[in-house]
């Protein structure tokens, strides 16, 4: 490989590098975020510890910017950069499961429909994430808000170990153990301190789950939020559900003549019988019919794995998170007013409880600060076709803005947008100062810049 001096030094790796004169250049580079279009110089097909040590030490090297991509589905697309280096791991694939210490081993280029899948066989998940095709590095280095966040935690809280190749190339395991700051810090500092290669995690007994949508007329949402705000705080913990608005898309449940219409929706995930799941479920709809559900006994990977269909890579994505410590009148009239105007059927707000288990932790036992919040709202806006980009992103800064009186400064990393680099230190109030200093000991010229980046403490 000749050129520059950082694409020869690529040339010992294992994997393939990808160039702007590979004839796959341009199905590499591309992320998830259609609305992402960047040039890399060079493109790491990563396929071991020896690649990804390779990739850091070029651009550490060269002065090259430095993308590391896992699932690639950053929406700010941090996972691509014009003319630098892009670490692509989503080759390293590697799982492995104890299902005796309910213990997964899972490698940086895993998604949570791969971790599903291989936990699954043995009955056993941990928190993941909403859409299967995430990466679970990714999220869960932001914290991992999911379907089984108020049984079992974050997905940080079930992260045991980590194995990280820091920016001097140096290969490092973080545990409660080893490399206790480090490990701290990446329990929702993102990627900011090095590329996470391995994650270790315990697992829980969660086979199949009784769950699934239920669509409501609008003229029901004021009651079903309000109704929801009790129900879920009086539910049992291994009842996880989310309400959102959502256009109807056309499935087999869904009445033909009502395909295209927004509703409000109630997703839920109960790891119970199918008796108390109904018990449970009884109190939501007697706020009002729904107009169709799909909502059964099903393997949880297929919960997991819902919206895949309604998201596939390509479509424009603009999104804005919060931390609502309580879901008051007040931020339920905000919700009615602009989750009713959702712009496109890929678009939604999702409202997801990070009550329970979450609670359960410290504030500071981690870097993800909020556990006193009740939820995490989620505005996506997702569509298809670039010339809505203007009105759509307008929609969620609108809607965002609108509810901002009825939150907490900052808001959840993995939601945020690119434009969001000013909320870095309100996204980790009072622990941000303690992530500064750990970033200072292990990435001192902020090789890791391209994310939500905390700054090297002066």
């Amino acid at each position: 490989m000749t050129g520059t001096p950082a694409l020869s030094t690529l040339e010992a790796t294992r994997g393939p590098v990808i160039t702007s004169q590979s004839p796959d250049y341009d199905q590499a580079r591309s992320v998830y975020n259609a609305m992402i279009d960047r040039r890399p110089l060079a493109i790491v097909q990563a396929v071991d510890v020896a690649d990804v040590r390779t990739a850091v030490a070029a651009a550490r090297e060269s002065g090259l910017d430095l993308a590391i991509r896992g699932g690639a589905h950053s929406v700010p697309g941090f996972g691509t950069v014009d003319d630098g280096i892009v670490l692509d791991l989503s080759a390293m694939k590697g799982i492995r499961i104890d299902p005796e210490k309910r213990i997964a081993r899972v490698q940086g280029g895993c998604t949570w429909g791969d971790f599903d899948h291989a936990a699954h066989a043995f009955g056993l998940a941990t928190t993941g994430g909403i859409i299967s095709t995430t990466g679970v590095a990714g999220l869960t280095l932001g914290g991992g808000i999911g379907y089984l966040a108020r049984a079992h935690g974050l997905s940080i809280d079930n992260l045991r170990s980590a194995d990280v190749v820091l920016a001097d190339g140096t290969f490092v395991t973080a545990s409660e153990n080893e490399h206790p700051d480090l490990f701290w810090a990446l329990r929702g500092g993102g990627g900011n301190f090095g590329v996470v290669t391995e994650l270790e995690f315990d697992l829980h007994p969660v086979d199949t789950i009784y769950g699934g949508p239920m669509f409501f007329e609008l003229n029901v949402a004021e009651d079903l939020f309000k109704t929801y705000r009790e129900w879920i705080a009086a539910a049992p913990r291994t009842m996880g559900a989310f309400p959102a608005f959502q256009i109807a898309p056309p499935l087999p449940f869904v009445p033909e003549d009502r395909v295209g219409e927004p509703f409000a929706l109630l997703v839920s995930c109960f790891n119970g019988s199918d008796e108390d799941a109904e018990v449970l479920l009884q109190e939501l709809r007697a706020v009002g019919k729904p107009v169709a559900e799909h909502v059964g006994r099903m393997p949880y990977p297929a919960l997991n794995s819902a919206f895949d269909g309604l998201l596939p890579p390509g479509l424009q994505h603009y999104w804005k998170a919060a931390f609502q410590p309580e879901l008051t009148d007040d931020a339920i009239a905000v919700h009615l007013e602009h989750g009713t105007q959702v712009p496109a059927m890929e678009s939604t707000m999702h409202l997801y409880p990070i009550d329970g288990a979450v609670h359960d932790v410290a504030a500071d036992a981690t870097a993800f600060a909020y556990r006193g919040a009740n939820f995490a709202p989620v505005i996506a806006g997702m569509w298809p076709d670039p010339a809505d980009n203007n009105a759509n992103t307008e929609w969620v800064r609108e809607y965002h803005a609108a509810l901002e009186p009825h939150t907490s400064d900052g808001g959840y990393i993995n939601f945020m947008a690119e434009d969001d680099q000013s909320r870095i230190r309100a996204n980790y109030g009072p622990n941000y100062e303690r992530l500064a200093a750990i970033k200072k000991a292990y990435d001192p010229t902020n090789l890791f810049r391209l994310n939500q980046n905390i700054a090297p403490a002066e």
